[in-house]
C-alpha cells in the first residue's frame, strides 16, 4: 500500500543580539556555565522584564524575508511546562498576536520551483541546557532568555529533499540578513519536523515531531527513518501515536522522548509583566531600509559582472565566502579571475580543513594583489597555489612572500635565452622528435625550461623563445 508523507516545519533560529530578550545578560555563546545569567533570566521571582528592542526589529527583518504580514500589535503569553531547563517553569512565548503572519519562501527542487507556505513567526526566549553525568543532571542558564524566533510552516512539504531546500534556503537567508549566523552544530538554528502518512493524498495521518535537528544532514536522515517506521507500523496493522521523537545521529534510529501534547496543554495565559507593543508605520519603514542586501539581489549584482549561474552559486553558498568576494573586488576590480580564484584554490583548501573562512590569516586586499600580480605578469601563475599555501601557513602577504623567496618575474631575455639553451642541449632526443613533427613533445620542453627558471620569466616570454629556436 503507498503512503503519502505530509510534513511541516517549526525552525528556531537565535537572533544576533548582544543582549537576552528581557534583561541585559549577554546572548553570546561563550563563557563558563551560568556565567551570563541574572535574577531575570535564572527565573528568580520578582525580577522585572525589559523588552530587547532590537529582538523585534529582527523578527520584523525576517518577515519582510519571507514575504509576511507584519502585525502593526503584539502581545506576549506565558507558555507553561515543568522541565529543569526552564528556570521560570514557564516560557515567554506568541501564541495569540504574533508579530508575523503568513508569508511564503521559494525553493527549487529536482529543478522544479516550489512555494511553501509560513503561518507565522513568533518571537520567544530560549531555554537553558542540560547535561546529564551518571545519575545527575547539571542546568547551565546562559542561553536561557536568549531571543529567539519560531518560523513555522504550513504542512507543505512531501519529500525529505523538499525539506532539505527549504531549510537551507531559509538558513541562507537569516545569515545573509544578519538575523540569525546559522551555526547549526551551537544549536543556534534547530528545527522539529512534524510527520504524518496517510493513504489519502488529502487526508493527514496522525502526527509525530522530531525535536530539535541541528544539522541539514540530520534533518534529511531523520525524515527518511520516521517515514520509514510508521510505514512499517501501518503496514503491520498498528496505530501511529502522537509523540514526540528524538533522532540519535550516530546510528540513524528513532526512539520517543514523551506523548505529544497540543497547544491547550501548555495552559497559555497573557504575561502581565511584559505590556504589548504597538508598531508604527514609522517604524516598520525605518527597519525595511536598513535591511542589508539579499541572495538574490546578490546573484543579479554577479550576473552582472560576468559571474557564471553555477560559480555564483558556490559564492553565494556561505555568506563568509561572498563577503570575502565582493571586498576581494572591491580591491582589484577583475571579478571573474577572482572568482575562479576563491573557488578552484581557496575554497578547495577550506573543503580540506586548512582554512576556515570565517578566520583566515590574511585579508581580502592580501588574496585579491596575489592574483593581481599573476595577471599583470609580475608572478608566474604555477606559482599562484604555492604562494597562497604559504599565506595560509605563515599568515604573510604574497609581496612579503614573493620578495623573500625571489619570486618575482624579471624579463631578462638572456637569461631565458641561456636556460633554453641549457634544456635543448640535455633533451637532443626531444628536440629530433619536435623537428620530426611530434609537436606534443614541445609540452615536456616547456616544462624543463620553466622548472630551468624557477619561474623568473613570463611562460608567453619562455613559450616564444623556445618556439623559435626550435625552428
Amino acid at each position: 500500500m503507498k503512503y503519502y508523507p505530509t510534513i511541516g516545519l517549526e525552525t528556531h533560529a537565535e537572533l544576533m543580539t548582544e543582549s537576552k530578550l528581557f534583561c541585559s545578560c549577554s546572548a553570546k555563546f561563550s563563557g563558563s556555565e551560568n556565567e551570563h545569567c541574572c535574577i531575570g533570566c535564572s527565573g528568580f521571582p520578582g525580577a522585572q522584564p525589559k523588552l530587547n528592542k532590537k529582538a523585534l526589529e529582527l523578527i520584523i527583518r525576517a518577515g519582510f524575508c519571507m514575504n509576511c504580514e507584519i502585525s502593526k500589535f503584539t502581545k506576549w503569553e506565558r507558555k507553561n511546562y515543568f522541565y529543569p531547563d526552564l528556570p521560570s517553569a514557564y516560557q515567554v512565548s506568541q501564541m495569540e498576536r504574533p508579530v508575523c503572519v503568513g508569508g511564503y519562501l521559494e525553493i527549487e527542487v529536482g529543478g522544479e520551483k516550489q512555494t511553501k507556505r509560513l503561518n507565522r513567526i513568533h518571537l520567544e526566549e530560549d531555554a537553558g541546557k542540560l547535561t546529564h553525568s551518571g545519575n545527575r543532571s547539571f542546568a547551565d542558564y546562559n542561553r536561557a532568555g536568549v531571543p529567539l524566533i519560531e518560523i513555522v510552516t504550513e504542512p507543505d512539504f512531501h519529500s525529505a529533499e523538499a525539506v532539505v531546500a527549504y531549510v537551507e534556503k531559509l538558513r541562507q537567508i537569516l545569515q545573509y540578513a544578519d538575523i540569525c549566523d546559522g551555526k547549526m552544530e551551537q544549536g543556534s538554528l534547530r528545527c522539529d519536523v512534524n510527520i504524518s502518512l496517510s493513504t489519502d493524498p488529502n487526508r493527514l495521518g496522525t502526527r509525530t515531531e522530531i525535536k530539535n535537528l541541528n544539522s541539514i544532514k540530520a534533518i534529511g536522515r531523520a525524515i527518511a527513518a520516521e517515514i520509514e517506521r510508521q510505514t512499517d507500523i501501518l503496514e503491520s496493522g498498528g496505530e501511529i501515536i502522537q509523540q514526540t521523537l528524538r533522532f540519535n545521529d550516530a546510528n540513524g534510529e528513532i526512539s520517543a522522548m514523551r506523548e505529544k501534547v497540543d497547544a491547550e496543554d501548555y495552559r497559555y495565559f497573557p504575561d502581565a509583566d511584559i505590556p504589548p507593543v504597538r508598531i508604527t508605520d514609522e517604524e516598520i519603514a525605518k527597519f525595511r531600509s536598513r535591511l542589508p542586501e539579499l541572495p538574490e539581489a546578490r546573484l543579479a549584482r554577479y550576473s552582472e559582472r560576468g559571474i557564471a549561474p553555477k560559480d555564483a552559486a558556490i559564492l553565494l553558498s556561505d555568506k563568509n565566502v561572498s563577503d570575502f568576494f565582493d571586498l576581494a573586488v572591491s580591491e582589484y576590480n577583475s571579478p571573474k579571475t577572482l572568482a575562479n580564484f576563491i573557488i578552484g584554490d581557496l575554497l578547495s583548501r577550506v573543503n580540506r580543513g586548512e582554512a576556515n573562512m570565517s578566520d583566515l590569516p590574511f585579508s581580502a586586499k592580501d588574496f585579491a594583489e596575489l592574483q593581481q600580480y599573476v595577471d599583470l605578469g609580475k608572478v608566474n601563475r604555477d606559482m599562484r597555489k604555492d604562494i597562497l599555501r604559504e599565506m595560509l601557513e605563515s599568515e604573510k602577504s604574497a609581496k612579503a612572500i614573493c620578495d623573500e623567496r625571489n619570486l618575482w618575474i624579471v624579463e631578462d631575455t638572456a637569461a631565458v635565452d641561456s636556460a633554453i639553451d641549457k634544456v635543448l642541449a640535455a633533451n637532443v632526443a626531444a628536440v629530433e622528435q619536435y623537428r620530426a613533427g611530434e609537436v606534443k613533445v614541445f609540452g615536456f620542453l616547456m616544462g624543463q625550461a620553466s622548472k630551468e627558471l624557477k619561474g623568473s620569466a613570463a611562460p608567453a616570454t619562455v613559450k616564444a623563445k623556445l618556439e623559435e629556436k626550435l625552428k
